[in-house]
């Protein structure tokens, strides 16, 4: 790693944290409350506009239903967080829904809500950032034509404050969340005060718009269907409630107590949110339609549909356009903080089912600020691939969000009664069974709640583009599937070598010097193949050029080595082939030998040199290490562009993780 890098990750991640310091990286209620809830309050921001934008789809009079929506929404917001907090208290060891699942209802069921959970993580991060990207575009008009640019922006630098560890950036989270409770609820309460008090008018500028019905005027079956998709959307809000659930070891002890009361601090400030977004919705007349140019009755030609919170935000304070900006631009930050939820949960989880051989064991290494840098980096490597391929729509992600999330709150749920169901089977104590009973009870109506919602979605959502979630799902578990099947396949074939190999020393060692031409570095691969003391040791050569290997054997009889030099003939100049066919003759010549190949390499210090040395040696030592019962022993010399890199840089193992200088590093 040159120093310039060095530099760039100290400057980006910051300097490491010894792994002692995990302790350290735990955080207080009030900064684990922005962290894990900032998904779930930010849903407010966009839950109600997608209410009434599927119910401007039957026109202007399906608006009415838009209340009674949101209070069926607040409904299963509450019955979920009150049945997570029996989770958190059953299943503090941060497992969440995958580790509930998995112990109540078994491997496959667990890696089912694994699947889920790891796909909804990742449409968290793409949905928010699109939704903060049309909220700044309803100011920023720039924003609203490079909506993709400015999603991909925001992803790499949640990214990069993330990977400085969750301390770090919950502490820069802290404010922008926190500004942004004040600035909806203080919307909520000024824009009720001026409705209900003063008694003033406070019409949004799409008041006076008509909105024309998509396909006409919807009656019966077809208007319920409306609503009920408008009801899966809104459903949206409760995105981000499990986060907790699975973030339980970040907190600070008591951990399952602060998470549960982090967990409903959330509910009931998000549930506040939604139904007063709702109701100033109502009495400002604010006017969205999925299809703003066909739709909207009386708009002006070239209107730009602006997002529900800044029109109500525009007309509460009409007054005090100091508020305006303030919530705009709070929303917009809570919006883009919110995949921050996802940052934290996705590779929690990660690591987990990385522990359980499902993912590669990579994502269960913490990095150097004590964060789980891989499980990082991978979600926002497939957020920003489904931001550019769904062009940062809202209205096109949201279709494929939510089925995931609830699949895995109906499936922790059914785990939770079941847990409960094995605990009251063994316990006698009056008192308790009544506890658990009451837990019980929560958990079914959460149950009863989650699986409603979850048929909704199914019905509603699927051709709307729900099945690419499933389809995703679905290859996840697979991939999952596979991943352990290999790592288990692994273990039992080293367990069956064992068994049937017993650990014994090879008879013979046969060493073998591969020699291009009689330089200084074959020269220190002959001496350091002598001082291993091997039992047979010879050079090899390939005659790709009569000429050249007449030379080379005349100065090797010159030179008077004790060495024997064997000429492997190749009459179709290749080298590669006739090295493997002589080790694979040694080999069976002499079974119970170890063959060592040394191979003579050059350290370059530029990345241009390496297309001009070790091609052939690169080459053999990747098949090469296809032979059973064959060693390969690189033996380098370090040419002058070499000494260019530090010292430091190059000689310890772990010494730049650890964050030491050269001179640290010396001493």
């Amino acid at each position: 790693m040159s120093k310039f890098s060095t530099a760039a990750k100290r400057l980006l991640v910051g300097r490491p944290f010894r792994s002692d310091r995990l302790a350290h990286t735990l955080l207080p209620k009030r900064i684990a409350l922005p962290v894990f809830a900032s998904d779930a309050m930010s849903s407010v921001a966009y839950a109600p506009e997608e209410i009434f934008l599927m119910l401007s789809v039957a026109g202007l009079s399906a608006y009415t239903f838009a209340p009674w929506v949101g209070i069926v929404v607040a409904v299963v917001m509450l019955a979920v967080v009150a049945s997570y907090r029996q989770n958190v208290h059953a299943y503090p060891s941060g497992g969440g829904d995958y580790e509930v699942t998995t112990v109540n209802l078994g491997r496959q069921a667990g890696l089912t809500v694994a699947s889920a959970l790891l796909v909804d993580y990742v449409l968290t991060v793409a949905v928010s950032i699109a939704s903060a990207a049309a909220t700044i575009g309803s100011a920023v008009p720039f924003v609203a034509t490079h909506k993709v640019e400015f999603a991909v922006a925001a992803i790499v630098l949640l990214t990069a404050v993330n990977l400085r560890g969750i301390r770090e950036s919950g502490t820069a989270f802290a404010i922008p969340t926190y500004a942004f409770m004040v600035g909806i609820l203080g919307m909520i309460g000024f824009g009720l005060y001026r409705a209900l008090v003063v008694g003033e008018e406070m019409p949004a500028e799409s008041a006076g718009f008509g909105i024309r019905a998509d396909h006409g005027e919807l009656t019966g079956l077809l208007l319920a269907f409306l609503v009920l998709r408008a009801f899966s959307s809104g459903c949206a809000a409760l995105t981000g409630v499990e986060a907790i659930s699975n973030g339980v070891p970040a907190f600070r002890k008591p951990k399952s107590r602060n998470a549960a009361s982090t967990l409903l601090a959330m509910g009931l400030i998000a549930v506040t949110m939604l139904m007063g977004l709702i109701v100033l919705a109502q009495f400002t007349g604010v006017k969205v339609a999925e299809h703003p140019e066909t739709q909207l009755i009386g708009a002006p030609e070239g209107y730009e549909q602006k997002t529900m919170v800044a029109q109500i935000a525009d007309a509460v304070f009409s007054d005090f356009r100091p508020g305006f900006f303030f919530v705009t631009v709070v929303t917009a930050l809570i919006l883009v903080l919110a995949a921050n939820t996802a940052f934290n949960g996705f590779p929690v989880l990660g690591s987990i089912l990385a522990q359980d051989r499902y993912l590669p064991r990579q994502l269960h290494t913490r990095g150097d600020r004590l964060a789980f840098s891989n499980g990082i980096v991978g979600l926002a490597g497939f957020a920003i691939i489904l931001v550019v391929a769904f062009d940062a729509e809202v209205t096109k992600l949201i279709q494929l969000y939510i089925v995931g999330v609830f699949v895995s709150f109906t499936m922790s749920q059914t785990g939770m009664i079941r847990h409960w169901n094995r605990l009251l089977s063994t316990e006698d104590d009056p008192a308790k069974r009544r506890r658990m009973r009451r837990s019980q009870a929560i958990n079914a109506f959460g149950l009863f709640m989650t699986a409603s919602v979850l048929i909704v979605v199914l019905i509603t959502k699927f051709m709307a583009g729900a099945w690419i979630a499933i389809v995703a799902m679905t290859a996840l578990y697979a991939l999952m599937t596979a991943i352990r099947r290999h790592y288990d396949r692994v273990s039992d074939e080293l367990d069956k070598a064992e068994a049937q190999r017993p650990s014994v020393l090879p008879s013979r060692v046969h060493a073998i010097v591969l020699v291009s031409k009689l330089h200084l570095p074959t020269k220190r691969a002959l001496a350091y193949a002598r001082a291993t003391r091997p039992d047979v040791l010879e050079a090899v050569t390939v005659n790709v050029d009569d000429l050249d290997t007449r030379r080379l054997v005349a100065e090797w009889d010159k030179e008077d080595f004790t060495v024997p030099l064997k000429v492997i003939e190749s009459p179709y100049r290749e080298i590669t082939k006739p090295v493997l066919d002589y080790v694979r003759r040694v080999r069976t010549d002499n079974p119970r030998d170890v063959v060592t190949v040394f191979i003579p390499e050059y350290v370059v210090g530029h990345w241009w040199e390496q297309f001009l040395h070790n091609q052939s040696a690169l080459r053999l030592k990747g098949r090469l290490l296809f032979q059973p019962g064959v060693m390969v022993t690189s033996v380098p010399w370090q040419l002058a562009s070499s000494s260019k890199v530090p010292e430091w840089d190059s000689v310890t193992p772990g010494a730049v993780r650890r964050g030491l200088t050269g001179d640290e590093e010396r001493k």
